[in-house]
């Protein structure tokens, strides 16, 4: 009874908080689907990172914020209620995540496993050889508990995202992983060091106290692997 009633009291108290949070209060105000869209922003305003007409990848994209604001910054004469964006879109926005969203108009999503090569294979095809700008990970793996198995499975999709980065981005393309501070995280800010020639952690305003995520960037590639034209 007193787990139960101890999980109440912080199930009320995330509900609490949650119903307080000005960004949650401003997703809802300017159409957002999740107040997350506002760590992007935050992160975009002070790296300069997205630009109209640019190619981006969104992975980890549900339930869409992030590819709503990118959207809106591609399209900002058309937006509609801050978060939504309709009309000739500036740009290319492809999507992936395991689960499926609502669409946003203009985004290329694809449902899928970022570890399965078939939808390696949708995600190369979607791009038909173009050069990316921009790679934004939000992805994060479902935690255990067990921190070096948790560190393990964060590191893996960081790895797996710079894997990808590596192949498709431009000469001075970027990409922007979210971590978590914890067992691992100074290996990965190293791993960024060592293929960057600009690499940075940022923790966004929007990012809760509490919580141990932080994202990191990286900037002009210094070991990009052969791209293949003809894919």
């Amino acid at each position: 009874m007193k787990i139960q009633t101890k999980s109440k009291k912080v199930n009320k108290a995330w509900l609490h908080d949650h119903i307080n949070d000005p960004y949650v209060k401003m997703a809802q105000k300017e159409g957002y689907r999740a107040r997350a869209a506002y760590k992007l922003k935050e992160i975009d305003e002070s790296l300069r990172l997205l630009h109209p007409g640019q190619v981006v990848v969104d992975l980890g994209a549900a339930p869409g914020a992030w590819s709503q604001y990118i959207r809106r910054r591609f399209a900002p004469k058309t937006a509609v209620g801050g978060g939504a964006a309709t009309g000739e879109l500036n740009g290319t926005i492809i999507a992936l995540d395991l689960l499926d969203f609502e669409p946003v108009d203009g985004v290329h999503f694809i449902q899928g496993d970022f570890h399965d090569e078939a939808v390696m294979a949708q995600l190369e095809q979607a791009l038909s050889g173009r050069a990316v700008d921009v790679v934004v990970s939000d992805m994060a793996p479902n935690l255990s508990g067990i921190e070096s198995s948790d560190a393990a499975r964060i590191a893996g999709l960081v790895e797996l995202a710079l894997d990808f980065a590596s192949r498709t981005l431009k000469p001075d393309g970027a990409l922007v992983c979210k971590v978590f501070h914890g067992s691992g995280y100074s290996q990965l800010v190293e791993l960024f060091k060592k293929n960057f020639r600009i690499a940075k952690a940022i923790k966004p305003k929007a990012s809760r106290d509490r919580s141990s995520e932080t994202f990191l960037y990286g900037r002009f590639l210094k070991f990009p692997q052969k791209r293949d034209e003809a894919v």
